[in-house]
């Protein structure tokens, strides 16, 4: 299946054309058994809504999906890496809950205390409206690297499928 997410060519999921990407944004890049997620945004709160809408992306086409239901996320990492893994973490958790799937994010990151506030927007996963792409089982600190460059944070990180 071969689709565009934010100008760059997917096929089943895996990146097959290098495209420069803008600020803010998200791609998928090359893994061996899994998917590797780029985000980036010209904040940390928006490179985190970034992350997000990434892993939905893989679930499903996140334009599909109306923001009718919201859900408030309140988090502490022991450190930024950690408060990542657990904000991807809590979303993953609603959806095997609750069958909610997500198309928006608000993202408050306190990056001296380590602490996320956010609501998630989304909806429950309907076959007959969403499309049905690949199941995100875990959120996972392999290859995870949290980074700014000029003005863009860059957040890197895989998730098992």
């Amino acid at each position: 299946m071969k689709m565009k997410v934010n100008n760059l060519a997917l096929l089943n999921g895996f990146l097959v054309e290098d495209v420069k990407l803008n600020c803010p944004g998200f791609e998928f890049l090359d893994h061996t058994s899994d998917i590797l997620i780029k985000a980036l945004g010209n904040s940390i709160n928006e490179a985190f809504e970034q992350a997000a809408l990434g892993v939905y992306e893989i679930i499903t086409d996140t334009s599909k999906v109306k923001p009718i239901n919201n859900v408030k996320i309140d988090i502490e990492g022991l450190d930024l890496y950690n408060l990542l893994y657990k904000w991807i973490e809590s979303l993953l958790y609603y959806t095997d809950s609750e069958g909610l799937v997500f198309s928006k994010f608000n993202v408050k990151v306190d990056l001296q205390n380590n602490k996320l506030n956010a609501i998630a927007y989304g909806d429950k996963f309907d076959a007959n409206i969403h499309e049905h792409r690949t199941i995100v089982k875990a959120m996972t600190y392999s290859q995870m690297e949290i980074r700014q460059e000029g003005n863009c944070w860059v957040l890197f990180f895989v998730v098992d499928i």
